[in-house]
Parts: C-alpha cells; sequence; structure tokens
C-alpha cells in the first residue's frame, strides 16, 4: 500500500488506473444504492444510473464491484446511516488486495476508507489494510 494526496477524480481515466468509490450495502426500495455524501454522490453526479448498478450488484452479492470503466465500488457500512465497519473494511480490502495482486500492472487508487462520513479515524483504519494492500492500491488522503 501506498500513501498519497491529492483529488481521487485526478486518477479517472488514466490507462490501466482503477479507482475505487467508498460506499455503503444498502439498497433503496426503487432498487438504487443509496450514494448521498463524499465520492459516492460525486460518483453519482458524475455516471447517471450508477447508483442503480451499485444497487443491482448488490442484491446479487456484497463485495466490491464494477461499476463504470475504470470506477469500482469498495464497501465500508452495511448502511447508510450507520459508521463504517472496522470488519467490513478489513474484508473488502482483503478482497482489493486478492484481486491488485492479480493484475499487479494496474493500479487501484482508494480515498482513506472509513474515514470521512464514515466517522473513522485513518490511525484506526490503517494498520487493518495496511498487510492486505500490495503496493499498487494506492490509498489517497484529499489535500487540503
Amino acid at each position: 500500500m501506498k500513501e498519497i494526496k491529492g483529488n481521487l477524480w485526478d486518477y479517472y481515466g488514466r490507462p490501466r488506473t482503477i479507482i475505487l468509490i467508498t460506499t455503503n450495502n444498502y439498497v433503496k426500495s426503487n432498487g438504487q444504492a443509496v450514494m448521498g455524501r463524499g465520492c459516492a454522490l460525486e460518483a453519482k453526479k458524475r455516471f447517471p444510473g450508477i447508483a442503480k448498478k451499485l444497487g443491482t450488484r448488490l442484491k446479487q452479492s456484497k463485495g466490491i464491484h464494477q461499476l463504470e470503466e475504470g470506477v469500482w465500488s469498495f464497501p465500508v457500512k452495511h448502511s447508510w446511516e450507520q459508521p463504517a465497519d472496522l470488519t467490513l473494511i478489513k474484508a473488502s480490502a482483503e478482497q482489493l488486495g486478492w484481486i491488485a495482486k492479480g493484475c499487479p500492472s494496474s493500479t487501484y487508487i482508494l480515498p482513506r476508507p472509513g474515514c470521512g462520513n464514515g466517522r473513522l479515524l485513518w490511525m484506526e483504519v490503517r494498520p487493518i489494510i495496511e498487510p492486505l494492500l500490495p503496493d499498487n492500491v494506492w490509498v489517497i488522503d484529499f489535500a487540503k
């Protein structure tokens, strides 16, 4: 795992680069995933229909899902109103680690999972995910 500063969306569209948006696993009655804050809301504004795509995929299985070319989900919450769950973040990091190790020529950009609207501190999350993520996973801290 490598740590960087910057804007997640500056990496969108780069060759062999996947950006991951932190999400929850909640699907509304209309079939759409809740994507109301943070980078999930930014993705929803950029990609009309992405909330429906995520909702459909979440009904099939939980975990990381490709939503658009170069945009994947990274679950950190079970429901939108709850704080992020370290156990879920660990499971998502394990899945991402397995994916990233299988495709070492790609780069995966992930915001600090659970550390914004998820209400966790990076010092709580980092020791859990760092051993699970190879060097081609970059965790980005939004520069202020």
